[in-house]
This record gives structure tokens, sequence and C-alpha cells, in this order.
């Protein structure tokens, strides 16, 4: 089970100090609502390892320097909300990411995990340093795409060709729902990362990266991407 990651644009040991976030409570107080601002964009997405079987649930978004954030499901209940304090209440955040805890579903069963996050519109309400109001939202679903089947090779000791299978489903014992397959992403080493169209299931590295591995075993994702922004990985690996 990973524990949550925040990546904001300041860091060290400010941010522990000039932060306070709750996963469950009130959310920030009302901005000016005669000026509502957009988000540039907000997302919250499953993504599955099918490897390790295990699921989570992860949040990024963007937008106009805010103080204040929350988000809030379908049913209307507060699940996150970050207060700036110190700097960051005066200069504001722009970037957020993190990752929730993505717990092995041979431990905590699926159909207790997909509750505990309804699908349905969540809402990103928050407040700028100026006193607006900043809002997104993100249709959340549970189409959770199965994982592709990859295979590595290497060729003539230069070339890594990577190749695997079209998604088409969700995984076993998973809900049926239609999918909508927008891409694969593709990383090696947690350092070489593209994004290819739906249609494309092979890569072919080029021996200029692979020449700059060293020798060993070296990690590789193949991730199914659907429309709802909802993901899954297979993990590979090749040797060098």
């Amino acid at each position: 089970m990973k524990s949550c990651r925040f990546l904001f644009p300041l860091g060290g040991s400010l941010l522990a100090a000039a932060m306070i976030i709750t996963l469950v409570g009130a959310g920030p107080p009302p901005g000016n609502k005669a000026t509502t601002l957009p988000l540039e964009f907000s997302r919250i997405y499953w993504e599955y390892n099918s490897s390790a079987n295990d699921l989570g649930v992860h949040v990024t978004l963007d937008g106009e320097d805010w103080n204040k954030l929350r988000i809030i499901n379908p049913n209307g209940k507060v699940l996150f909300n970050v207060v700036g304090k110190g700097p960051y209440n005066q200069l504001g955040m722009t970037e957020l990411f993190f990752e929730g805890a993505e717990p092995a579903l041979d431990e905590f069963p699926l159909e207790d995990l997909l509750a505990l996050f309804p699908e349905g519109e969540y809402d990103f309400e928050g407040v700028t340093v100026d006193g607006e109001t900043i809002e997104g939202e993100w249709q959340f679903s549970h189409a959770i795409p199965d994982g592709p089947e990859v295979t590595a090779t290497v060729i003539g000791s230069s070339y890594l060709r990577i190749d695997w299978t079209a998604v088409t489903s969700t995984p076993p014992g998973f809900p049926v729902e239609p999918l909508n397959i927008t891409g694969y992403q593709v990383i090696v080493d947690e350092v070489f990362q593209v994004t290819v169209p739906s249609n494309v299931f092979s890569l072919t590295v080029s021996p200029e990266f692979v020449a700059s591995l060293g020798p060993g075993e070296h990690p590789i994702e193949v991730l199914a991407i659907e429309a709802s922004g909802n993901q899954t990985l297979t993990e590979a690996s090749f040797v060098k």
C-alpha cells in the first residue's frame, strides 16, 4: 500500500510547516462569487496495477494562484481540503498532484473500494489569493481498463522493442463498462516516457537510450488510458 504523495510548486521543509491538509472535513470559506475563475484542469481518476493487483485514486489539478481548495463527491461529501498557511496563504499555489494509497485487492475488496468513490461529478472548489472563487469539475467513472500484455525484446543488444496487446475490456471481476481507450503510455526505467495513440501497439526505443542504461534488469510499464482518465498499467522488464 503506497502512502499519499503531494507535489506543489514550492517544496522542502517549508511545505510541512506552511500547509494544512485534511482528507475529510469542512471546506474553505466561499470566495467572491461575483468573479469565478475556472481551474485550467481538474481530474480525479483510478490507477490499477494489473501486475500487483492494487487500485487507487489519483488527483491532479492546475489553476490560478489559490490558497484554499476542496474536493466534493457526487453525494456532497468533502473528500479533501487543503488550506495554505504562511507564505502559501499569501502567494498561493497552482499545481497539485497526489496519489491515494493503493491497497491490494486481495486484502481490500474491490466492491468496498469502489463504494468509497462513487461515480458521478466531483466538484473542485477553491479561493484565490485575491479572494475570487475558483472552480472545476470532473466526471468520475468506474470504467477501468484491463492491463495490456507486454513483451520486451532487445534486438542486437542495441534496440529495445516493446509490444503490447490492445485493451478492449475491463479486468476480470471488475464492473463491465464500455471502454474508450485513447492511448497507451510507455515508461522505461522511470526515465524514458512516451504516449502513443490507441491504434499503436509497439514501440522501438533508440539505441542511444539503451546504451545510456547500465547493465542489469530494467523495469518497463505500459499503461492503457481510458477517456475518463482511468488508467491501468502492466509491469515488465528487460535485461541489458
